[in-house]
């Protein structure tokens, strides 16, 4: 399994003040005192295989979107290392070959550039077309991802959100990555749309081969576009699995506390069971294991000693001192 490995990353922390303002500064120093520690990324180590779809859940402030972009190079990590096909990666180092599609295509577009400039910017800066093939180019990688080449002269604002969702699409291709982050690209779009998209994600990972580590909130859409996932509560990784086995035998209790929370129809009413309490603050987050103030199977080890991930069964690790299938 090694030699496929394409993109792993070893341990990666991100630590930053809450508030690095020069006033909290000077009070800090004043006082002798560290300023508070956002901690948004503790120790985290991901391989992810030539080929696949590594999805990543969790609520919201767990760090994906974080561990996103720390894995394209967008962010530099506090600590750890990234290495591309076994090789180690600079810090902050970006490559071509690592891409990502965000959340808000409106947002991640600039807004007075039309479609081909969006599109065609990187691929001429990088040298990969001139300007005389710039447009030839554009049509082609927009074709690609089902937009009509037509559009290339309109702006963000003259386009669906459907359409933008494309263009974001196209632009990350442009450069011909392997990898792409696709961090909850769908949750935007109405559900029609999302299929559409799903669909074409899926036809792109035939193609070109593509790797993507996928970032969604929406289960029923992981469990069956994804072939592992893995689970990441304030900043850790509590479960990771293939995703059949996951969604058959989660070991976790907050993983299992996340499956029950999807919604689902049964005799004609919606069932679902919401996790018990709130996502604690990454500035002031539990000691030992993370998830004990919610976990109902929480003992004093669990509040004392933080969880190594370990292998607990076949191909599915589990931070927990205490996994038990649901």
């Amino acid at each position: 399994m090694t030699d496929r490995v394409l993109l792993e990353l070893r341990e990666i922390s991100l630590h930053y003040p809450a508030d690095s303002t020069i006033m909290a500064r000077a009070v800090a120093a004043l006082r002798r005192a560290r300023l508070p520690q956002l901690r948004a990324l503790d120790q985290v180590s991901l391989s992810l295989l030539q080929g696949e779809v590594l999805a990543l859940v969790g609520e919201s402030g767990s760090g994906k979107s974080t561990l996103g972009r720390i894995a394209v190079g967008m962010q530099a990590a506090s600590a750890g290392s990234r290495y591309w096909r076994g090789q180690r990666m600079p810090d902050g180092a970006r490559e071509l070959a690592l891409q990502m599609v965000f959340q808000d295509a409106h947002a991640a577009l600039n807004p007075r550039q039309t479609v081909l400039e969006a599109i065609g910017e990187a691929p001429r800066c990088h040298g990969m077309v001139g300007a005389a093939e710039q447009v030839a180019y554009v049509a082609h990688g927009m074709a690609k991802v089902g937009l009509d080449p037509a559009l290339m002269r309109r702006l963000p604002h003259q386009l669906s959100g459907g359409q933008r969702a494309r263009v974001g699409i196209a632009r990350a291709l442009a450069v011909r990555p392997e990898f792409l982050v696709c961090d909850e690209a769908i949750a935007s779009l109405d559900v029609s749309v999302q299929a559409q998209v799903l669909k074409l994600f899926m036809q792109l990972r035939q193609e070109l081969g593509l790797t993507y580590l996928f970032i969604s909130h929406n289960l029923g859409v992981v469990e069956h576009f994804s072939d592992r996932t893995a689970v990441l509560y304030l900043g850790r990784i509590v479960e990771l699995a293939p995703t059949r086995t996951l969604f058959a035998q989660a070991l976790h209790p907050y993983t299992q506390a996340l499956l029950a929370a999807t919604p689902r129809l049964h005799a004609g009413k919606i069932e679902f069971s919401p996790p018990a309490g709130e996502i604690a603050s990454p500035l002031a987050a539990p000691s030992g294991c993370h998830f004990h103030p919610r976990c109902p199977r929480a003992t004093a080890r669990c509040r004392e000693q933080a969880p190594a991930l370990h292998e607990a069964a076949p191909q599915q690790h589990v931070a927990c001192h205490y996994p038990d299938a649901a």
